[in-house]
């Protein structure tokens, strides 16, 4: 009987430790795998916006400490409350406000994630394993956008600022150690890539745009972003290739020009809607003897194909399709793929590490009211022996206090150096806790402001 009664006991006392260190931590959130555009559009949260949304969430009494993740793929907002149910119904509901359609409910759409899980899932979206892209860098920044914004509203305490810094130090992490964020995934950094791969460096190069295409633009904006500089846009309709070309403070030609910017330029991206090709061979033939050979990338997006294949039989002449560009992304997402089980090995680490730290943080108010009830009880004795002995010199009384200190000190520091070790793990530090604070009628009282400990104050029973 009294065997089973501690083995309940025993599973009790871990599972309260458990709820103090960790659980109270919560993030509720919409991404591109649960909600279509149209509502993820309409919960975009930056710049004063977010200012406002995390005031207005620390100033309930359900939440203590907020910080906001929004991009154009997710709505985040992670929390620390009293009570993890009051925090997530109040979260719910704030973000049902956002949205300002009474027909839609968001209830559908949302994940929650608590404690350990939404520390995991934190970090692996910004590993970028959560992303549209995997691997893709831009959501380290938005993560360290978030973690600045939440300063600025001084909505982070102790526990969601360490969580959102460590998750930095994660993501850079991953993007040094591993090669998730290496090798091109989209079509326009992998003609990037290409192009890198012909002519070395980008810098000082000139682009040819034919056609007005989205993915051509944008290819060519991606070029320009690694050194390409002269950009030269042809077009059937003129006034849309000038149009083009102000965004790139380029020059814009007819098709009439083409065998004269073919002339000048060194990458050319094709991407129009014609049905017949643009490009023939004859014309590529006579533009390289002007080039005197000098190399001509060549990259072909259009369906049917702007450009004549057999082109890519001449000498410096390189052209690539679109299922070639394909072909390259499909093997780099591959690439990335394989570096996924190194990316979650950095992501248990981290959260291992954190988990420790939250243990570890648990410890300091039971080691601080371990030092209060010692020092309470030696002031004590020290005033009645001060009263009986009033000749004692001040120099007397003084190394009395420095004895007494010492010896307080000595027979405590074995309980704390266990509470210490006892930290790393989870249910012996439980256990530890619950028998000091039964052996020294110990209580710890739960702090109410924010960015307190779960367990900041301590008092006597």
């Amino acid at each position: 009987m009294g065997q089973a009664y501690g083995r309940i006991r025993l599973q009790e006392v871990v599972r309260g430790f458990r709820r103090d260190a960790a659980v109270r931590f919560l993030v509720v959130g919409l991404n591109h795998k649960t909600a279509p555009v149209e509502v993820r559009e309409r919960l975009s949260v930056s710049g004063e916006r977010r200012l406002e949304a995390l005031r207005e969430l620390v100033s309930r009494p359900t939440v203590d400490e907020a910080a906001v993740l929004s991009t154009c793929n997710r709505t985040e907002i992670y929390v620390l409350g009293p009570e993890v149910a009051a925090a997530e119904h109040e979260v719910v509901a704030f973000l049902q406000a956002q949205i300002a359609l009474p027909d839609c409910r968001l209830e559908p759409y949302l994940y929650r994630k608590v404690g350990l899980e939404a520390v995991q899932h934190l970090f692996r979206v910004v590993s970028g394993l959560d992303s549209m892209i995997l691997g893709e860098a831009q959501i380290l920044g938005q993560v360290k956008e978030a973690l600045h914004a939440a300063l600025n509203a001084n909505s982070l305490g102790v526990h969601l600022g360490k969580v959102f810094r460590q998750a930095v130090e994660v993501g850079k992490r991953v993007r040094t150690e591993t090669e998730i964020g290496q090798n091109a995934v989209s079509v326009s950094y992998a003609a990037v890539e290409l192009a890198r791969h012909i002519f070395g460096e980008l810098t000082g190069k000139s682009v040819l745009i034919i056609g007005a295409g989205e993915t051509g633009e944008l290819t060519a904006r991606t070029l320009a972003a690694h050194g390409a500089t002269a950009i030269l846009v042809a077009n059937r309709t003129y006034e849309r290739a000038v149009e083009l070309a102000a965004r790139f403070g380029g020059e814009a030609f007819s098709f009439d020009a083409l065998p004269e910017c073919l002339a000048r330029t060194d990458i050319v991206i094709s991407s129009t809607g014609a049905p017949h090709v643009v490009l023939d061979l004859e014309m590529v033939r006579q533009v390289m003897r002007r080039r005197r050979q000098r190399p001509l990338f060549l990259i072909d997006i259009a369906v049917p194909r702007d450009i004549d294949p057999r082109v890519n039989d001449l000498d410096n002449v390189y052209l690539y399709d679109i299922d070639d560009l394909q072909t390259v992304v499909e093997r780099n997402l591959a690439r990335r793929e394989q570096e996924i089980e190194r990316v979650e090995r950095i992501i248990a680490e981290e959260t291992a590490a954190l988990s420790q730290w939250w243990s570890a943080r648990q410890m300091v108010p039971m080691i601080k009211a371990l030092k209060a009830y010692g020092d309470e009880i030696r002031e004590r004795e020290l005033e009645r022996l001060f009263n009986r002995l009033p000749h004692l010199s001040p120099r007397d009384r003084e190394m009395i206090r420095a004895s007494t200190r010492a010896i307080v000190n000595r027979l405590l520091h074995q309980p704390v150096v266990g509470l210490k070790e006892a930290s790393e793990e989870e249910a012996r530090g439980a256990v530890y806790v619950e028998v000091l604070r039964k052996l020294f009628g110990l209580k710890l009282e739960e702090g109410s402001h924010h960015g307190s400990s779960p367990a900041e104050g301590v008092r006597r029973c």
